[in-house]
């Protein structure tokens, strides 16, 4: 049996279903709110290449690497991607990552529910020891993101990769660990209460 195995996971705010190539229309429409793929310092499907994407995340899925999702909004629309990638089964680790949102959804609710989603199911359910965190170091944006959830600082791998532009990614590495989980989980928790007022 695969770990983690695909699952569907529900909160008020956003619910995560397993990608699918039915969902491929309804991402395509979300990547195109705010034309995400036009972001240098990540990498984000053009709407044409949508299902080439969704045929790799997949295949990643199929050899045991990734568990990828589909993200739909409070009114079932979905609004973009997010996975557990880089997964290591016999260290109880994964990296929440690939994850890209509609423009209409940034800064919402929607990623603070998703993380305590995927937060919960990974320390809770898959007995998780770590969860990690990767981002382009001039991504700010999702550094901040990352931040606010309560995940600390690993450090910075320097010339990390090779971007598709030629240019050499700095990649900031941060990560939750179990003992954290019950303080990450209340924060998050009391997040989500705050932008329900």
């Amino acid at each position: 049996m695969p770990w983690p195995e695909p699952v569907t996971l529900s909160g008020p705010y956003a619910q995560l279903k397993p990608l699918s190539h039915d969902h491929v229309d309804g991402l395509v429409e979300a990547v195109k709110d705010g034309e995400l793929w036009k972001l240098w310092y990540t990498s984000v499907p053009r709407a044409e290449d949508m299902g080439k994407e969704i045929d790799r995340r997949l295949g990643l899925q199929a050899s045991g690497s990734m568990l990828p999702w589909t993200v739909f909004d409070a009114d079932g629309k979905i609004a973009g991607m997010t996975t557990y990638m880089n997964v290591d089964a016999p260290n109880r680790r994964v990296e929440i990552g690939s994850t890209w949102y509609a423009q209409r959804v940034q800064r919402s609710a929607v990623n603070t529910q998703c993380k305590l989603l995927l937060l919960g199911h990974a320390f809770e359910k898959l007995d998780c020891i770590a969860v990690e965190f990767r981002t382009h170091f001039f991504n700010h944006q999702s550094r901040r993101g990352i931040e606010r959830l309560g995940a600390k600082l690993d450090g910075i791998l320097r010339n990390h990769s090779i971007a598709p532009n030629g240019t050499l990614r700095d990649t900031v590495v941060y990560s939750i660990i179990a003992s954290e989980w019950p303080t990450v989980r209340a924060h998050l928790n009391y997040q989500l209460n705050e932008k329900a007022r």
